[in-house]
């Protein structure tokens, strides 16, 4: 069996952005996988352009990925000021791999980041998997409120 890869991307993850870079520096056609992920496994990121998707990572300060071989099998990134607040986004793991202590992997790869270590509070939005998210220190906060606003 093929060893899974947790790669650490530099901050915008340039190497991903724009040579498609993977495991070993690789070029593994990295954004095409990334936005095949992100359509077959990720309802919330599905029919993101190329365009969009270097403007997210070039956004990013910490982005991690995780490989089995040359196949993307899990992705995530967070914001942070460094200080008082972290948001982590997009973290997803290949269907067929879930239930496999894989998503753990990414959300301990993001939250390990130096950036991201000594905030007061890292934040995540999440429809249908707060459980999961809870088995790792989360916790739901019911004094607070999600509120979107759609520009247009």
């Amino acid at each position: 069996m093929v060893p899974i890869q947790l790669l650490r991307h530099a901050p915008g993850a340039p190497g991903l952005r724009w040579l498609g870079l993977g495991p070993g520096l690789r070029p593994t056609r990295g954004l095409l996988k990334l936005q095949r992920l992100f359509n077959h496994h990720a309802f919330w990121a599905r029919e993101r352009s190329y365009p969009q998707l270097r403007r997210l990572l070039a956004g990013s300060p910490v982005v991690v990925s995780l490989w089995r071989g040359k196949r993307l099998v899990g992705f995530g990134r967070a914001s942070s000021d460094g200080v008082c607040r972290a948001v982590l986004w997009d973290v997803v793991v290949a269907g067929d791999l879930q239930g496999r202590g894989l998503g753990r992997q990414v959300v301990e790869g993001l939250l390990s980041d130096p950036r991201l270590r000594r905030v007061e509070r890292v934040y995540l939005m999440t429809t249908n998997s707060a459980g999961f998210y809870e088995q790792l220190g989360f916790r739901r906060v019911e004094s607070q409120h999600l509120l979107v606003r759609h520009p247009g």
